[in-house]
């Protein structure tokens, strides 16, 4: 396989990723581009239709503002987001993609999307934000349009992107390899628009054995984004803010629904309610403590306290919520008919988004009407779509952002020719599946923008290319030279295969960046010795070796996940202070400090330099 062919292609705007971002970056960039006679070109390690965060389906559109219902305004979201993350969020990007998300909701139902709808045919709100579908095929609706926009001979499925094209300090493309067939790829474009999604498994997950790829969000998010605008030199935000959600434990069934929509509450082992019982706990978190609704770390910090002490297992009282909805519908018979109304809408919700929850209650014996289900904490991931906010620093829009957060073009990241949106963008959380479409949209229409006015051609090092070529293609060398030296592949003194290398990452930020095993607690002395060694595992990084495509792949995936923890540890060393208890918490920093750490704390990796830079950004607010 060292003698791969290399394919070119060549294209003006290049979109990476087949998730929500990408799928709403292509619609806008096809209309735009027709009128300038552009082409653009999508690239995803798998296929469209199930890619992505919502690959498997969703029971809520969890961002609709609903403007033009009088209910709601942008500002009232950007305030909810801003309290949510504790203060720390860039209201501009969040304004922004509040503003245009009503639209993309309004898009999904034109195309086929089944919306809920009440007798008078209102939309059913799940919460004040929130939305309920049918939402199995959600994914094939949305990604349907975007093929359909750009055309199928513009879409390249099945291709691994490794890291950027760089022409100094200008992004001029991408290169990758496919997973099915003995292909390198250059994929030469004049912008480049980042949607590779957030990480998953770079922290040990709670489930081992045959378990061990399960996770709450898609377990093929391996930190590419990150990857992407790290090694490109792009300046990155809040790397220190990973999200951890809770969910039915085991499966990771969501608990939205039945927290939003059901008004379950959750109680310890002992029926205790942490929410009542430690409410005086929220008083150290002044002011968000005090916002409504409480903070989803805060509400997870409750939880944890309980667990420490021992108070588990926690329980969503299911079988309370349902019999407490149908008591209030009259009669008897009434009940017994909402029961089994409120049963079915309970495994709906699993079935449209999280089938193995459905089947852990299938196998439990668990009626959701007779008895609650256990829930938990999930281990740490890294997204800039839900509650977490890790991304780069993009650009914010003309009309809205301070001078200090505005370089020409929306949602471009600080190397010209990236634009970046979904989990490849920081600082703009909850903006979910909608929030992350219509931010692909936004960043689409700019891209173009950007185009235009730079119409120059770009300049290709062939020496790059081929030093590219040989560095990501080195993993199949080294099994090739070394497979036979051991009578079993998985064991050789000379190469490490990716499914060890990831252990042994998972151990490293378990045990030092505050993991489940540590119950999310870290320190400085602990962030350093996880430092490193990461660094021993960055040097080990070399000898990774793959026996095919799928592990060369496995490989880099685990590189990408590699440059993402070192990016969390350096990020969460550098904020002295504990800010989001519930995500993470610093035993040697145990309070909030809004006097010094109320900023942004951003970070960049110098290729030419081969260092890191970590330094804070001012928060400047737009709404009052």
């Amino acid at each position: 396989m060292a003698d791969m062919k290399t394919e070119v292609v060549e294209t003006d705007l290049l979109i990476v990723g087949g998730g929500m971002a990408a799928c709403g970056a292509a619609v806008e960039a096809a209309y735009w581009a027709k009128q300038h006679g552009l082409k653009v070109t999508l690239v995803d390690k798998a296929a469209v239709d199930r890619s992505g965060a919502v690959a498997m389906g969703l029971s809520a559109i969890n961002q609709y503002v609903g403007i033009k219902d009088g209910k709601n305004t942008v500002e009232d979201y950007v305030k909810y987001v801003r309290s949510d993350l504790m203060g720390i969020t860039r209201e501009d990007l969040v304004y922004n993609i509040a503003r245009h998300v009503d639209s993309t909701v309004h898009l999904f139902e034109k195309w086929g999307l089944p919306i809920w709808k009440d007798a008078e045919g209102n939309y059913v709100h799940e919460g004040r934000w929130q939305l309920m579908i049918n939402g199995e095929s959600y994914k094939v609706v949305v990604a349907e349009a975007a093929k359909n926009a750009l055309g199928a001979e513009n879409i390249y499925e099945r291709i691994f992107i490794v890291g950027p094209l760089m022409d100094g300090d200008v992004c001029v493309g991408a290169v990758g390899f496919s997973v099915r067939e003995e292909k390198f790829y250059i994929f030469k474009a004049k912008a480049v628009l980042v949607a590779m999604g957030g990480a998953v498994h770079v922290f040990k997950p709670r489930s081992s054995g045959e378990g061990l790829g399960r996770a709450w969000y898609p377990p093929w998010n391996s930190g590419s984004s990150a990857y992407f605008t790290l090694k490109a030199g792009a300046e990155m935000t809040c790397q220190e803010v990973r999200f951890i959600p809770v969910r039915f434990k085991d499966a990771y069934g969501p608990v939205g629904a039945w927290f939003l929509l059901f008004k379950s509450r959750a109680t310890n082992g002992m029926g205790g309610d942490y929410m009542a019982e430690r409410r005086d706990e929220l008083e150290k978190w002044v002011p968000y403590g005090k916002v409504k609704p409480v903070p989803a770390n805060l509400r997870n910090w409750l939880m944890m306290l309980d667990v420490m002490d021992g108070k588990g297992p926690i329980y969503m009282r299911t079988e309370e919520a349902i019999n407490k909805i149908a008591s209030e519908s009259g009669d008897e018979k009434a009940a017994k008919k909402k029961i089994k109304e409120l049963e079915g809408e309970a495994w709906e919700d699993f079935l449209d988004m999280t089938i193995s929850q459905a089947i852990l209650w299938a196998g439990t014996n668990t009626a959701p009407e007779e008895k609650p289900s256990e829930i938990a904490a999930a281990e740490p991931y890294f997204i800039g779509s839900h509650s977490g906010a890790s991304g780069a620093w993009v650009s914010g829009p003309k009309d809205l952002a301070p001078q200090e957060y505005f370089w020409g073009y929306a949602n471009m990241s600080t190397v010209p020719g990236i634009f970046c949106a979904g989990d490849a963008s920081g600082a703009s959380s909850h903006k979910f599946s909608s929030g992350s479409h219509a931010e692909g949209r936004i960043a689409a229409k700019a891209a173009i923008d950007y185009i235009m006015d730079h119409p120059d051609s770009r300049k290709y090092d062939q020496r790059q290319i081929d030093a590219l070529k040989a560095e990501i293609l080195k993993p199949l060398e080294m099994f090739e030279q070394f497979g036979k030296a051991s009578t079993d592949p998985e064991m050789n003194p000379n190469y490490i295969k990716p499914k060890m290398f990831m252990f042994r990452l998972q151990k490293i930020m378990d045990e030092y960046a505050g993991g489940v095993s540590s119950q999310f607690k870290t320190s400085k002395a602990l962030l350093e010795k996880g430092l490193d060694l990461l660094q021993y595992l960055k040097e080990d990084s070399a000898k990774l070796a793959a026996e095919d495509l799928h592990e060369l792949m496995r490989c880099w995936e685990n590189i990408h996940r590699m440059w993402q923890a070192e990016a969390h540890v350096r990020a969460i060393l550098f904020r002295e202070e504990t800010r989001w208890p519930g995500y993470y918490f610093r035993a040697d920093k145990p309070s909030m400090d809004e006097k010094d750490w109320k900023v942004f704390v951003n970070m960049k990796w110098i290729p030419k330099d081969n260092k890191w830079e970590v330094f804070s950004k001012p928060i400047i607010s737009i709404v009052n």
